[in-house]
């Protein structure tokens, strides 16, 4: 069925928006399909800037506030090693690094089936409930007695939190166009460089606390900042939104623009929920690939986290400096996420981005080892800051922008992530005590990772590229060009990325 060609009929371009301003959407016949293509139905540029602008405002900052409070949350014991964490519990040994790394598994194993749940329920039950959660057990580890206790509150930890991450990028991917999700994705995850800058203040001001009611410095980290989880996510259950269709803060006019743009961006990719985009997913051997590229940018950014305290405090600062000291290079890191998010966004480009930051990343950990000056070692944790925290939202958002189908790219996301979190495991054991305080095993370790991610995003952008060529000349061939005819697209709405429409973000 070829449809008509119709001219673009715009929105005005100031004042309000009203249902009478917007065009007559079509009548649906069979399976739902439009008998009027819907790409010729929209905003304007002006008009469709401010949309973003409104949904932006009111989704962003709160996003980026939960994530902040679950990185503070599961990065804090860092924090609370250096105010005597190991001394009270009688830790020794390897057993702080086991205390890090039992976390992760559990972090992982919540992962897709949490996706699922978001995709099945409302994200403004799901979200604030998994906070409370892991809130709660944040709380708890302030007042364990013993190591065995410290070891069963963090894997409760980690199930509590598992979902939060691949939870809210999954979200994200259904309010924004695929080349626009990279500036809100780094925006969110910034928190966690945020999270790593105000933690070391904020530990610094909780731990003049210690011997209150017989508590330590280090039991009232882990409890104010997790009631301060468990009050924020009070707040989400009333304040978080669901999804476009159903957003309050939105016109209907609006509600239906976001779904058009969607719908001209997924190109009639199906959305339903069926078990057999499960298995797509479980089976595409692309989001394995993303898979191997994330675990070498999550270890090192969990090992970095984790011990740059202790990293700094080896470069022979005392341990109230040694908290103020980890500020700075996540203040650079929060600037380069977000102005590698806005330049991947402008250039619909992801991969050679990726590649630019491992490498930076991969500087910073070579001052490390190659020089014996405090000061050169404090300026590379600054390059490998920078490397690795804007390449997180990188590569969740290169693999989102390629899986088509919502939930494929929901089951893909949290493979991915979770997949990725695996590497926490390893970063518990990257430094040890028995290389302070050097670390050149660790920083080693942390290269080859980097350096693995990098091979592999070379593979995958020469891969995707010469892809869409292909998809390029067959369209040529049967003289689609660069416009689907509507029942086409609609015929091949469940092989996702493998419709023959589908172009993948290099």
């Amino acid at each position: 069925m070829e449809l008509p060609q119709k001219p673009l009929p715009f929105l005005p371009e100031e004042g309000n928006i009203s249902p009478s301003d917007h065009p007559k959407v079509a009548e649906t016949s069979f399976d739902g399909m439009c008998s009027v293509d819907p790409i010729a139905l929209g905003f304007n540029q002006k008009t469709t800037r401010r949309l973003r602008r409104k949904i932006d405002y009111c989704l962003i900052p709160f996003l980026a506030l939960l994530y902040l409070l679950s990185f503070l949350d599961r990065s804090n014991i860092g924090n609370a090693r250096l105010a005597g964490l190991e001394k009270d519990l009688k830790m020794e040994g390897l057993q702080y690094n086991n205390a890090l790394a039992i976390f992760f598994p559990f972090y992982v194993l919540a992962e897709i089936p949490s996706n699922l749940m978001m995709k099945r329920l409302r994200p403004s039950i799901w979200i604030p409930t998994i906070m409370v959660a892991w809130g709660t057990m944040c709380c708890l580890m302030g007042v364990v007695r013993s190591y065995r206790g410290l070891l069963a509150i963090r894997a409760a930890l980690g199930v509590a939190e598992g979902g939060l991450f691949p939870g809210i990028t999954f979200y994200i991917t259904m309010w924004y166009q695929r080349h626009e999700c990279g500036l809100r994705m780094a925006i969110f995850f910034s928190a966690a460089t945020a999270a790593g800058a105000f933690g070391g203040l904020l530990a610094r001001a909780i731990v003049e606390l210690n011997g209150h009611h017989d508590l330590s410095g280090w039991s009232w980290i882990f409890i104010i900042e997790g009631a301060i989880t468990v009050l924020i996510a009070i707040v989400a259950y009333f304040v978080m939104h669901d999804y476009p269709d159903t957003a309050k803060f939105l016109t209907p006019v609006e509600r239906h623009e976001v779904k058009r743009r969607l719908e001209v961006d997924n190109r009639y990719l199906d959305d339903k929920y069926q078990f057999k985009y499960f298995t797509d997913a479980v089976c595409d051997w692309k989001i394995w690939v993303h898979m191997f590229i994330t675990i070498g940018i999550f270890s090192p950014l969990y090992s970095f986290s984790l011990f740059m305290p202790t990293i700094i405090k080896g470069l022979g600062y005392k341990d109230n400096a040694a908290q103020l000291m980890t500020v700075p290079p996540y203040v650079v890191a929060c600037l380069f996420c977000i102005a590698g998010g806005w330049a991947a966004d402008k250039h619909c480009q992801r991969g050679i981005y990726m590649i630019g930051f491992n490498l930076l990343a991969i500087i910073g950990f070579i001052l490390q080892i190659a020089s014996s000056s405090h000061n050169v070692k404090y300026l590379g944790t600054f390059f490998a800051a920078a490397g690795i925290y804007p390449n997180v939202p990188q590569c969740v958002a290169w693999n989102g922008n390629n899986i088509g189908g919502s939930t494929k790219r929901a089951v893909g996301i949290a493979m991915q992530v979770g997949f990725g979190n695996l590497g926490g495991v390893l970063s518990g054991f990257t430094y040890t005590v028995y290389d302070a305080p050097k670390y050149e095993r660790g920083h080693g370790t942390v290269i080859g990772l980097l350096a693995m991610s990098t091979i592999l995003s070379v593979f995958m952008r020469h891969w995707l590229r010469r892809e869409n060529r292909k998809r390029d000349h067959e369209d040529a061939r049967v003289n689609h060009g660069s416009c689907w005819p509507v029942a086409d697209m609609f015929a091949q709405r469940e092989l996702g990325d493998s419709a023959g429409f589908f172009r993948y973000t290099i």
